[in-house]
């Protein structure tokens, strides 16, 4: 289980990289967002062909619907992540976008009636207190951050609901016969949304294609993708809770790459959060009530064989 530890935290490690290549970007958000996840769905479409080679039953328009309304969702979330991202400091935005296991338990208890335990209120309690030290040196109270700070706590809500939605509509699909479909569906509704805006068919600049590619590599075919893989395995507020680390992984990225220099506190916000993290960790993942939580998917490798 020690593999699938390591392995959620560098999931968690690649999401963070994500407001790094969106403050860099100059292009359309819209745009952004579309190229991001059509990347995504491309890259790992060899994958799609193997599981759907290997699906025993039909598949068809009932397996394809279980993809359709979490990509709308989280087309949603890419969107209004890259704009609230783009309006304030990085620090903000990562704060506020990872504040997922305040929203998380709700939706668990909607969509599965799992209920956190109170070792994970405790650990829950640690990271929101280490979040609430870093917004300390990370906020600003100006008007434009303030709509930026709003906009990510949307993309905040539509990012706990497309997780929670992930384990109710994937659990009867491998995982890239769910996240393809999702990526691609999900790209195509942000590429429909900025016709109005935008033509796609244009002359990009080289650093916004790289841009674009990289978040579809780095943030959603390791990201994304990690983090749905690992609601199979961990509960639900263990994966929001662990998640929380993006935000100091994202305020050090913030000081190297555009000298956003936090002060001091972010060493005494990471002790908090390491702190909580290591608490829920320590509850266990495999005592999720299996009775009330389908698994995301059944057991598929991440690599080819």
């Amino acid at each position: 289980m020690l593999l699938r530890t390591l392995l959620l935290f560098f999931g968690v490690f690649c999401m963070s990289t994500a407001i790094i290549m969106i403050k860099a970007s100059t292009e359309q958000p819209l745009l952004v967002a579309s190229f991001r996840l059509l990347v995504a769905a491309l890259v790992l479409s060899p994958f799609f062909f193997r599981d759907l080679h290997n699906f025993r039953s039909t598949y068809g328009w009932k397996q394809v619907s279980k993809s359709l309304i979490p990509a709308g969702i989280l087309a949603v979330n890419f969107v209004t992540w890259i704009i609230g991202g783009r309006m304030t400091q990085v620090a903000s935005a990562s704060l506020i976008s990872n504040l997922t296991p305040v929203a998380m338990p709700f939706f668990l208890w909607a969509f599965h009636r799992e209920r956190i335990t109170r070792r994970e209120v405790i650990g829950t309690i640690f990271t929101l207190a280490g979040l609430l030290v870093l917004s300390g040196s990370g906020f600003s109270l100006s008007r434009t951050n303030f709509i930026g700070d709003l906009i990510c706590l949307v993309s905040m809500l539509t990012f706990v609901c497309y997780l929670t939605l992930g384990r109710k509509n994937g659990s009867e699909l491998s995982l890239w016969l769910y996240m393809v479909p999702l990526y691609f569906f999900a790209g195509l509704i942000c590429l429909i949304c900025a016709l109005p805006f935008v033509n796609p068919i244009k002359a990009y600049t080289v650093p916004n294609l790289l841009y674009m590619v990289g978040l579809g590599l780095i943030p959603t075919v390791f990201g994304h993708t990690i983090l749905n893989y690992s609601m199979k395995f961990f509960r639900g507020q263990v994966v929001s809770v662990t998640n929380l680390s993006q935000s100091v992984f994202s305020t050090i990225l913030g000081f190297l790459f555009f000298g956003e220099r936090p002060q001091t506190v972010l060493y005494i916000s990471a002790g908090f959060i390491l702190v909580g993290v290591l608490i829920v960790l320590s509850s266990g993942y495999a005592k999720r009530d299996k009775t009330n939580e389908p698994a995301l998917v059944r057991p598929v490798p991440l690599t080819p064989k």
